[in-house]
């Protein structure tokens, strides 16, 4: 059985004192906490997806297994895993595990909820009503703006810049709702990045692949200089934050070292796993246009037999 345990993070994004044990790989699994909003969002994110997949079979259409499992294991499994487990206890008091967060929550996660193809299911299984609603929203002026490649690319860049190396973050640890609020930007900033670029649902303005691929190219650099760049840092993040908490089992400056590391090596390695997965969807949709195209000039030759017979 899982333990609740909320006192501890919730002291500690007050500004209490309490000081949190030893963490341990078994502390990940024996400590969850389930008052948090997040966890209304990934119930109701998730009942509301399986209905829609039920609908779809009630009727006799098919909807990919691949895609359910996306959207339920990686993508909210993965949001629930660093929010509402032992990580999510600890991540006010090792900055280790708010970087392990941080590459979840706006990268594994968006990306896996974004080839679960959401939009896509809600609008085959919306009345007709809901779903003009829906596409007035995503073609919507703000949406577009939001979402546009290089608008959402550059939201994505300089948000950790503008979170770790400023005063933000020592109020986010400070204040428990600016802590949540950080977590959900997290996720709607690798959402709006990731969707237009891997995502299955029809979204406007969409690049084409080779747009796609050297935006997912020039993001691979960016977790490297940031995470050597926390990992060389000479100014502890979060100011005195860490060290008040007065943790005999860590020391600020080595965790803070790691905190990097995990950025650094997490995200090239997620970076250069996505733009594999691009490739394969590229190659995939040559492959569909190439048949489509095979199909086109069969049907041209038929026609232009059956003229010729007829003549």
């Amino acid at each position: 059985m899982l333990a609740v345990t909320s006192a501890v993070p919730a002291t500690l994004a007050a500004g209490g004192e309490g000081a949190p044990p030893p963490f341990t790989v078994t502390r990940v699994f024996t400590e969850t906490r389930l008052d948090s909003w997040l966890t209304l969002g990934i119930v109701l994110a998730a009942g509301l997806y399986l209905y829609g997949v039920h609908r779809l079979r009630l009727r006799g259409d098919r909807w990919p297994v691949i895609r359910t499992v996306s959207f339920l294991g990686p993508g909210l499994g993965g949001i629930a895993l660093v929010t509402l487990t032992g990580l999510g206890a600890y991540d006010t008091a090792l900055l280790s595990v708010h970087m392990v967060q941080h590459m979840v929550l706006s990268m594994i996660a968006p990306i896996f909820l974004a080839l679960g193809a959401p939009m896509t299911l809600a609008l085959r299984t919306l009345p007709a009503r809901p779903r003009k609603r829906l596409l007035a929203i995503v073609h919507s002026k703000v949406i577009r703006i939001y979402s546009f490649p290089l608008v959402a690319f550059a939201i994505f860049v300089v948000n950790p810049f503008a979170l770790y190396f400023t005063d933000l973050y020592e109020f986010t640890l400070r204040h428990e709702w600016a802590h949540e609020l950080v977590h959900a930007h997290f996720i709607a900033t690798g959402c709006v990045f990731f969707w237009p670029l891997l995502g299955l649902d029809p979204l406007p303005g969409r690049w084409p692949y080779p747009g796609r691929a050297l935006l997912m190219l020039l993001s691979v650099p960016f977790h490297t200089v940031l995470g050597l760049t926390i990992m060389q840092s000479t100014t502890l993040f979060g100011g005195d934050w860490y060290p008040s908490l007065n943790l005999s089992w860590s020391d600020p400056w080595n965790d803070q070292v790691v905190a990097g590391g995990i950025l650094w090596a997490g995200g090239e390695f997620v970076s250069v796993t996505m733009l594999a997965v691009l490739v394969v969807q590229w190659v995939k949709q040559s492959e569909r246009e190439a048949r489509r195209l095979d199909r086109e000039l069969d049907r041209q030759e038929a026609r232009q037999r059956a003229a010729e017979a007829s003549a």
